[in-house]
């Protein structure tokens, strides 16, 4: 098709600003080769600046943003008022996604294993027994890219009030064993991959510093464990109604595939595992972005 003109979203105001641009960029450069005219977009929380950046209209707005208010519905929100087409999943889909929760009782309800949980205000934790046997993981209900994850073990203080504001938090049960992450583009589950990190659980440093985690593709497991790990990433896609891109990021502790969480604007870095699992697919990032910008849409 003949090149569009597409606006790439891209920083915000979340925690994960800096990835946003990172993305953002490496999404710029891989647009202008497929043949697109791009117009950057460095996105701060200035609404009327936005609404004159898209003037005039561009054909498509690629989502770059990461994080709260990028990655939750509320773009989507504006771009659905404005009526331009826009990469990645829709209103509904972002807003079930971000909230941990409320995606997990999505994931449930279509019979896709999860890890149990409560959800608590973080400062009744260190007032209070323990909410659950060790290890657990607490996270926050609507943050991205691993932030503010904590992982309490045997011994370990729970995190202090400094660290860990009072506000709802999801305290779940730690799975053992490895992660596995599937790109999921339309209804096509790109491959599995394994990924391991020195420094104990995958983290916001480990998903983004050089040399902070390796990635095997294809994940070596049982070809009945890889199978169903597909699967399950398109059952979740497909459960909470994502359209575009997805990642479904999963642990297998041996015997059972559990879901953790499924992002609708999975990171497009250098480091990142969707462009990395694509390439495998044998889709140059070119071709990707230039897939997601073809089948973007303005529906919720």
């Amino acid at each position: 098709m003949m090149g569009r003109r597409v606006a790439v979203l891209m920083g915000g105001w979340s925690a994960e600003r800096e990835v946003s641009l990172v993305s953002g960029a490496a999404c710029c450069r891989a647009l202008e080769e497929a043949g697109h005219t791009v117009l950057p977009i460095r996105v701060e929380r200035n609404p009327a600046a936005l609404l004159a950046a898209l003037e005039p209209r561009p054909d498509v707005v690629f989502n770059a943003l990461h994080g709260r208010w990028g990655e939750d519905g509320c773009v989507q929100g504006l771009l659905e008022i404005l009526g331009i087409p826009y990469t990645h999943s829709g209103v509904m889909a972002s807003a079930l996604a971000m909230n941990k929760p409320m995606a997990k009782r999505l994931f449930a309800e279509a019979g896709i294993p999860v890890a149990p949980h409560v959800i608590a205000r973080a400062g009744d934790l260190l007032e209070a027994a323990d909410p659950m046997p060790r290890p657990f993981v607490i996270k926050p209900l609507n943050e991205g890219s691993s932030v503010g994850v904590r992982i309490v073990r045997d011994g370990d203080p729970i995190p202090s009030a400094a660290d860990m504001p009072d506000m709802a938090v999801m305290v779940e049960r730690f799975i053992p064993g490895r992660e596995l992450t599937v790109a999921v583009m339309g209804d096509r589950p790109l491959g599995v991959t394994e990924i391991t990190t020195a420094r104990g659980f995958y983290d916001y440093d480990a998903k983004y510093a050089p040399g902070g985690s390796r990635h095997m593709v294809p994940a070596d497991v049982p070809d009945a464990v890889y199978a169903e790990t597909l699967q399950l990433a398109v059952a979740a896609h497909r459960s909470l109604g994502c359209r575009g891109v997805s990642r479904a990021d999963l642990r297998w502790d041996g015997e059972t595939l559990f879901m953790l969480e499924v992002n609708t604007q999975p990171g497009m870095t250098p480091t990142s595992l969707v462009p990395e699992q694509a390439a495998h697919a044998g889709i140059s990032f070119p071709t990707l972005v230039d897939w997601m910008v073809e089948t973007a849409a303005c529906d919720s």
